[in-house]
């Protein structure tokens, strides 16, 4: 587009920044440090934010089925949901999975099934992000897997892989192995990925389960970077340079109610990630110092009381993340706290992003809001309380030892306590919630709105469909390839390429995991 392209409806140029010519301090262009008013210096006037919708349910090929008809409304980019038996490292056929197949997401335990969830997709063209951690090698390794069988080079491959454990100790609570043999897993896939798949994102550091925990804003963002610089310090140990992988860490973060606090919120991110990597770890490069992230809108603040207020919620949500400058986009469906989204709502989510985009004219100016005094206001503010609670973590010794001794999961539920009890107390109005209520419908409240569902048959095809996979490989290969992978489990090998090959010869998700299982041990919160 070119500059003619961006004036009001009533033919008023807008320019690509407002504030004072020579403007340094709160006021600093966009594209350069610290970055406070947005990473590129022509923000989405150059390009509008990744349209990421997350899906995932049920069997490969419903998802896959979900997946392209997203992709025919103008999704730009996809976002996979793995259920809990695939975030556990679980086949469908263990006992412990019983119940879970294919309920909060899509089960994925074979490069069979990996290959039906990205069926006539084309993965040299797509973005995509898998939303996994504790089995994170796996599922790249079974992405992989699928793209050599087609013969796509992995360097064509772009995404994002959350890889994020340490959040799960924190927040999630879908680890499987203890803290050291967790670390090395995130770092042996981050150390294959620099060196052979140059576009794939290795990692997404994730404030948004921990801001869906109960935290408030401060403690996202402080506690996201106090689990970044674990992840940094652990390959600086390994001999990498900053400046050659800083450019690949991306963030995730969630964005809640408090419509001008958001905003800030993600503007003080970028100054104290900047700050960080410059002063603290010695980064030049520009892509090492800019925080790249995605946004969701937080499901947590989504009702089953009058779920239709939702799509206001999620808007303006929506809204937020947008002027606060993120990289890409997920916006919930308004039935999410019913059932799995259905068609209809999910379209809705999408077009809420694709109004936002087209009609309001908020993407056509850079960092719009800047200069606003609450807001310039509110993002030093929390600048302030953010590095102060990170220089605590560190003065206590770092989140490491800090999850261990279960500091930050107590701060965190003693937040959400504080949270609920300001909302049961009145002092905090939730519409439809604690105020402006309505008596629902009979048979409209907290069922029967149209959600998707999934069948009870499903569990029981999908354990067919494994046994299947298991006649038809070559077990001694199998077995082979376990073998070599439990071996190197116990030296300092870099694994993931050991688990790729186990995942070639035909190894299950399930299989691979109960290897790593009887070397590393299991992890069980106290």
């Amino acid at each position: 587009m070119s500059e003619v392209d961006f004036k009001t409806t009533a033919g008023v140029p807008l320019s690509k920044f407002y504030g004072p010519p020579d403007a340094r301090g709160p006021l600093e262009g966009a594209g350069e440090f610290p970055f406070t008013r947005g990473i590129q210096k022509t923000m989405y006037r150059g390009r509008l934010w990744t349209m990421r919708q997350y899906a995932g349910f049920g069997t490969a090929k419903q998802t896959n089925l979900r997946f392209r008809w997203l992709l025919e409304q103008g999704q730009t980019g996809l976002s996979t949901a793995f259920d809990l038996p695939t975030q556990m490292g679980l086949d469908a056929d263990d006992p412990r999975a019983k119940g879970e197949v294919g309920r909060v997401g899509v089960h994925i335990g074979t490069l069979a099934d990996m290959e039906d969830l990205f069926a006539d997709i084309p993965l040299d063209e797509v973005s995509t992000s898998l939303t996994i951690n504790a089995t994170a090698p796996l599922l790249l390794a079974f992405y992989a897997a699928v793209a050599r069988k087609r013969g796509i080079s992995l360097d064509k491959l772009r995404g994002t892989l959350q890889n994020d454990i340490l959040k799960e100790f924190m927040a999630r609570g879908t680890y499987i192995y203890p803290a050291a043999p967790s670390l090395r897993l995130v770092a042996d896939t981050m150390e294959y990925s620099f060196k052979h798949l140059p576009n794939f994102n290795p990692i997404s550091i994730s404030g948004y389960h921990i801001r869906e925990a109960g935290s408030d804003a401060v403690q996202e963002i402080a506690f996201t970077f106090a689990n970044a610089e674990v992840y940094l310090k652990e390959l600086i140990g390994r001999g990498l340079s900053v400046d050659a992988f800083g450019g690949r860490v991306a963030f995730f973060f969630g964005c809640h109610n408090h419509f001008l606090e958001e905003i800030a919120k993600f503007r003080a991110a970028r100054r104290v990630w900047a700050k960080m990597m410059k002063e603290d770890y010695g980064a030049k490069d520009p892509k090492a110092l800019s925080l790249r992230f995605h946004v969701q809108t937080c499901g947590s603040t989504l009702t089953s009381q009058q779920p239709h207020n939702n799509v206001v919620r999620v808007a303006l949500q929506a809204m937020a993340a947008v002027l606060g400058g993120a990289q890409s986009l997920h916006t919930n469906s308004y039935d999410e706290a019913l059932a799995l989204p259905s068609e209809e709502s999910a379209q809705l989510a999408l077009r809420t992003q694709q109004i936002l985009a087209h009609e309001t004219g908020v993407p056509d100016t850079v960092d719009p809001v800047g200069g606003a005094y609450a807001i310039e206001a509110l993002t030093k503010e929390l600048e302030t309380r953010i590095w102060t609670k990170i220089k605590d973590i560190r003065a206590k010794g770092g989140m490491l030892g800090l999850i261990e001794k279960g500091t930050p999961q107590m701060e965190i539920q003693e937040r959400a306590y504080e949270y609920q009890q300001d909302i049961e107390q009145g002092r905090r109005k939730i519409v439809g919630v604690n105020c402006l209520q309505v008596e629902e419908a009979k048979g409209k409240g907290r069922r029967g709105r149209g959600g998707l569902s999934v069948s009870p048959k499903l569990e029981t095809e999908q354990v067919k469909r494994l046994k299947k996979f298991r006649a038809g490989r070559d077990g001694t290969a199998v077995n082979k390839a376990l073998k070599t992978l439990s071996a190197a489990a116990v030296s300092k090998v870099n694994l993931f390429p050991l688990i790729l090959d186990s995942i070639e010869k035909g190894a299950t998700l399930g299989e691979i995991c109960s290897n790593l299982r009887e070397k590393f041990g299991e992890y069980h919160a106290r």
